[in-house]
């Protein structure tokens, strides 16, 4: 999420994009599938029979409708309340839609191949499932959007490249800095919608015997670009921690007395031979985006270099606590 007047970063494209895809499988779920339900369908259930009904148009357009102005209110505040990525905001979304989503799959299931709304099927086992996996939908995000919230980095003056800060004794300190590839997001959101929405089509009977076939190639491609959209370096007394994805998993570590020496390095994609994960001769190097990296030489291996802000600060604060200064 983004504030008013600023670019849309990586989270914000993603988010962007998960709304208006969910917006879409709203909408066509029921008409894609209107040659097999009857002119009214159920819409809402009294226990195990139904006990309301809407035009086929209306219940295709009223959930969508009340998605994007769920989505709109939360993108709003979250403006208002000038967060980059507050945990709240990503757990809302993915749990709102999610449920949603599962919802219309469900009742689009029981009005399948009815000839009269009242004859429609129970939607109980699938408002449990949609249930327990849109909570699980929301955890992920809250997890993802908490990562997006960083502190400010340490403080710290006259560092350089490859210098060492100077930190007043008894003092602890922690740097923190992240990095994304927003048309990595991009990616992982279009794919995981396109999951989302096989998944749906199978649910509603479509898909028959194709459903691995459709679902693990879109699912695979969004679980592994999401993971690898985005890197979080920390520095703190324990030495550094690179951890990759909105989750921090998986993630590499290094003790200060691992460490020979850190510094500050503009670096290129051309340079190290890509975007992503890169092995050159001048090590690893992960590169989100072109520009400052913090570039470590372990005492033992190759160098490692990852693609984040504010890198001269934490060279600077490594090489103090390699030296064993005060911190």
């Amino acid at each position: 999420m983004t504030g008013c007047g600023k670019r849309p970063d990586g989270a914000g494209w993603g988010a962007a994009v998960w709304i208006a895809g969910v917006f879409a499988l709203l909408a066509a779920l029921p008409l894609a599938v209107s040659g097999r339900l009857p002119e009214r369908v159920a819409t809402h259930w009294g226990g195990e029979a139904p006990d309301g009904s809407m035009p086929l148009w209306a219940a295709s357009v009223f959930p969508a409708l009340v998605w994007a102005g769920s989505a709109c209110a939360t993108v709003l505040t979250t403006r208002r309340a000038a967060a980059p990525a507050p945990s709240w905001a990503g757990a809302a979304l993915a749990f709102t839609g999610v449920f949603m989503a599962g919802l219309q799959a469900s009742a689009v299931r029981a009005n399948l191949d009815r000839a009269d709304w009242r004859e429609a099927g129970s939607v109980g086992a699938g408002v449990v499932l949609t249930s327990v996996v849109a909570l699980a939908a929301g955890v992920l995000g809250r997890l993802a959007g908490r990562r997006g919230e960083r502190p400010s980095p340490a403080a710290g003056t006259g560092v350089g490249a490859g210098a060492a800060m100077v930190i007043p004794a008894g003092e602890r300190f922690v740097w923190l800095s992240r990095a994304a590839n927003p048309w990595l997001h991009l990616v992982a959101a279009v794919t995981g919608v396109a999951a989302l929405a096989a998944v749906l089509a199978a649910a509603c009977g479509l898909l028959t015997g194709m459903q691995g076939a459709v679902v693990a190639p879109f699912a695979l491609a969004s679980v592994v670009t999401w993971a690898f959209g985005s890197v979080q370096a920390r520095v703190s007394e324990k030495g550094l921690e690179v951890a990759f994805g909105p989750l921090g998993w998986p993630v590499r570590r290094w003790t200060p007395q691992d460490i020979e020496s850190a510094r500050a390095e503009s670096r290129t994609p051309a340079q190290v031979g890509g975007w992503g994960y890169r092995l050159s001769g001048a090590g690893a190097t992960v590169m989100l985006r072109a520009g400052e990296c913090l570039v470590v030489r372990p005492r033992t291996g190759a160098e490692f270099a990852v693609s984040v802000d504010d890198a001269e600060r934490g060279a600077a604060l490594l090489n103090a606590l390699r030296a064993g200064r005060p911190g």
